[in-house]
């Protein structure tokens, strides 16, 4: 997933999208506690996913705030 996708979708869609990465960050971490876990560079790309989401919607936040105040 990269950034332009990200910037196509609303920001209901975003927090969707990152209540998601958040939970499967937990069950990778789950996985990874129990010995369970196969692919580990899955846990860096989903922090990189959520890190990324939340990047997004903070440009939108303060994109939003400065054109009220235009």
């Amino acid at each position: 997933m990269n950034a332009a996708e990200l910037r196509n979708k609303t920001p209901d869609q975003l927090r969707d999208e990152l209540l998601r990465l958040k939970r499967e960050a937990f069950n990778l971490r789950f996985q990874q506690a129990t010995s369970q876990l196969e692919n580990t560079a899955r846990i860096r790309k989903v922090r990189r996913d959520v890190a990324r989401v939340k990047t997004v919607l903070n440009q939108m936040a303060i994109q939003a705030a400065s054109q009220e105040g235009v």
